[in-house]
């Protein structure tokens, strides 16, 4: 199972821009998808963005004109760049992996979490 280790995050004015990065224990390539998820308090955890072992970007609705998903597959590294933000972007944000084996058995991982608050 790939571990994954956060960083990044911290404290932004409404309309700044913050990073989180997500370091996989494994070439990113071999893993079926990566993404981003968030958890403000007392609610659900939401899907923000993904990113698939062939480089296909998608991003919610909510965000997809603010953030964006890159990757650095030397080392082994997503990165989601956050822009304009806002105080509903106030949030943990979670990085998560799905790995298929060759029987098409999952395994799914998450990562610590990184808070991120946006200050109006």
């Amino acid at each position: 199972q790939v571990q994954l280790d956060e960083s990044g995050g911290g404290l932004a004015q409404s309309g700044g821009s913050l990073s989180v990065s997500c370091a996989a224990s494994r070439n990113i390539v071999r893993i079926y998808i990566m993404s981003w998820y968030r958890q403000a308090p007392g609610k659900r955890r939401d899907l923000v963005g993904s990113i698939t072992a062939g480089g296909r970007i998608t991003l919610s609705d909510s965000v997809k004109d603010r953030f964006t998903i890159s990757r650095d597959i030397i080392k082994n590294t997503i990165t989601l760049q956050m822009n304009s933000l806002k105080s509903e972007d106030t949030a943990v944000y979670y990085c998560y992996a799905k790995e298929l084996d060759g029987l098409g058995r999952s395994a799914e991982s998450w990562g610590q979490g990184t808070q991120v608050t946006v200050s109006s």
